[in-house]
């Protein structure tokens, strides 16, 4: 460690995003970077705790502690103090194949169990690994890689997300051949369409490493549904062995009154209509412009959808809740190193702010009918506020409040409560065993499914997560894939 005294004499500090009012009228990616003296000062707050609990990735109260993908924090950390960037950045890369995913969109765990974090504000670690790896490209340290030699064995990779992304670049590295089948018309998975360009660009970001992998000799299969357009049957005849990644897909619906109506979609399909009409410059997608738009959710995809719905330019826009406001700061059952469960104002409720005033948040809000015009469409959401209280079991379940309605006017409400787990029809083909939540049964650090050859990794068989847990889980079934087709592996 550089710097003993640098978490004494340094603040924490986190470069400005541009302006709510000025991005949301665009596409563009919105976060920056720091300089480079004041990321040194950055780096120097690391403190040579010790048990450094910020790259452990453990589970604690059912929420990462740590990173999952347990980055080399404190070592690179060291060497950005010392000014040894591309040094650095091999050493992010020997744990991490997409720092610049995770850079961008992980919620930062590894922050949350910061030692500093205990007594100070935690060490900037999110901005440092986008830093560096983002510098890695713009000096061109960041190049195709390509295995030496070639095993003769080969492997499908069914979706293209973060943790069918991680299996395929590490298979590749291993030396097998690898082909990454994607049912849309981009590779990326939830990367690219579930998640908006001004939080992650397709193009800069997303299709940049696709194209190493590709210059790897990872190939790509897009436009291809297995089950549907690929039977699933011939892949198992024609590859070695099979890495299922298809992610968490099928959407939480809301059966409530007035469902049928129209103008309510779920959130993927108006993030994702979104999203390639950008890309496309045009074409046909679900516009918030002049409308009063309800978000049902309280989560990431929710604040994915309140910043889209700004950029169209709607006319209002609220967030319906139905847990309670978190605290600003930890609760007593809720320690270090847990995950901080504490009020955070993402991009999407600061760029609502600026524009109407006030957090488009409304807490322990529940919808109970839609309503709708004579032609069908949604005109407005009835709501009532609920308080949790325990059943006879001693579960909390949410309980209504009499006299507490609302209503609130709505031509497009957008459902963002979550994902019950993958789609099940390629699931079905298989005839793969599956656990009580409908996810692929398969055992976290062997990744073996009930077919022979057959791997899962990701949302499709841990559930709904974070994109830091898929590329955890890709890089896992690589290397017990790898131990499969050899007998041994030297995959990390």
């Amino acid at each position: 460690m550089g710097k003993p005294t640098g978490f004494i004499e340094f603040l924490r500090e986190i470069p400005a995003d541009r302006p709510p009012l000025e991005r949301v009228k665009d596409w563009n990616e919105f976060h920056l970077h720091l300089d480079d003296a004041k990321l040194k000062n950055q780096g120097a707050r690391c403190m040579d705790c010790g048990i450094p609990f910020c790259h452990t990735g453990l589970l604690i109260s059912g929420m990462a502690s740590g990173c999952p993908v347990n980055n080399l924090i404190p070592e690179w950390n060291d060497l950005i103090y010392r000014g040894l960037w591309k040094e650095a950045l091999d050493r992010l890369h020997k744990t991490n194949n997409f720092p610049e995913f995770t850079g961008r969109v992980c919620p930062a765990p590894c922050e949350g169990s910061c030692t500093l974090g205990v007594i100070e504000p935690p060490v900037t670690i999110k901005n440092i690994e986008c830093s560096i790896i983002d510098k890695g490209w713009a000096e061109g340290w960041v190049t195709p890689n390509a295995p030496a030699t070639r095993t003769g064995k080969t492997v499908a990779v069914i979706g293209s997300g973060p943790a069918g992304l991680a299996a395929a670049a590490q298979l590749n590295q291993a030396g097998h051949t690898v082909t990454v089948y994607e049912r849309a018309d981009r590779p990326g998975g939830l990367l690219m369409y579930g998640i908006p360009n001004m939080k992650l660009d397709k193009e800069k970001v997303v299709l940049r490493r696709v194209k190493q992998l590709e210059a790897e000799g990872v190939k790509f299969v897009c436009n291809a549904e297995v089950g549907k357009t690929h039977p699933a049957e011939q892949l198992l005849k024609e590859y070695d062995a099979i890495v299922i990644a298809t992610g968490a897909t099928k959407p939480r619906d809301l059966p409530i009154d007035g469902r049928q109506a129209k103008g309510i979609y779920f959130a993927m399909e108006f993030l994702t209509a979104n999203t390639k009409q950008v890309l496309n410059k045009g074409g046909d997608y679900i516009s918030a412009k002049g409308k009063d738009v309800v978000i049902i959710g309280g989560g990431d995809t929710g604040t994915d959808c309140v910043g889209t719905s700004l950029r169209h330019g709607c006319n209002s826009v609220v967030q319906l809740e139905i847990l309670p406001k978190p605290p600003l700061e930890r609760a007593k059952d809720n320690p270090w190193p847990e995950w901080p469960k504490t009020l955070k104002v993402d991009y999407g409720q600061e760029e609502a702010a600026a524009k109407y005033g006030a957090d488009p948040r409304t807490y322990l809000t529940t919808a109970t009918k839609f309503e709708s015009d004579d032609a069908g469409n949604v005109k407005a959401v009835h709501t009532v506020q609920v308080e949790w209280t325990k059943n006879d079991k001693g579960q909390f379940i949410p309980k209504n409040v009499p006299g507490s309605e609302k209503v609130y006017p709505a031509q497009l409400v957008l459902l963002a409560m979550g994902f019950l787990g993958p789609e099940q029809p390629l699931l079905e083909s298989l005839n793969v065993e599956r656990d009580p939540r409908s996810n692929i049964k398969a055992e976290h650090g062997k990744f073996t499914t009930s077919i022979p050859k057959v791997f899962a990794a990701g949302d499709c068989r841990r559930g709904q997560s974070l994109v830091v847990w898929a590329i955890n889980e890709g890089r896992g079934a690589a290397r017990e894939c790898d131990r499969f087709l050899m007998g041994s592996t030297n995959l990390p």
